[in-house]
């Protein structure tokens, strides 16, 4: 009995160290849980900061190229613009010079001066507006 006795015992003993290390076992384990629990976190943040700043930075360089092309269109509007200016000045100076010499080169009458004053705005694509009056 007294073998029995101590055979029980020796497994209490050796089930009592089992039970310790499984408990020390589990702590490691926790541990390292959530140490992997706090690294993943951390990465998923920086993932989110990194992804963050491209977007940002994408952002900026989308508005820098939009300026530019704004800022292109403009200048290609004002061109334009000065271009068709200079065109017309030249095309109603051509117009004015014939008109004169036309003025010059003829008795001036009351219905000359209407004839050439309409074909004056036809060919500057103006109104007649002679017969308004």
């Amino acid at each position: 009995m007294e073998q029995r006795k101590q055979m029980i015992e020796g497994q209490i003993a050796d089930a009592n160290k089992l039970k310790a290390e499984a408990g020390d076992l589990k702590k490691q384990y926790e541990g390292m849980l959530a140490q992997a629990h706090e690294e993943s976190a951390e990465l998923l943040e920086k993932t989110r900061k990194s992804a963050q700043a491209e977007y940002e930075n994408r952002i900026n360089v989308a508005d820098a190229e939009a300026e530019k092309i704004i800022e292109n269109a403009h200048k290609t509007v004002e061109l334009e613009r000065d271009k068709t200016v200079q065109d017309l000045q030249s095309q109603i100076a051509v117009l004015a010079v014939a008109a004169a010499g036309k003025v010059l080169g003829e008795a001036s009458t009351n219905e000359n001066n209407r004839l050439l004053y309409q074909q004056f705005l036809t060919k500057a694509g103006g109104v007649n507006d002679a017969d308004s009056k």
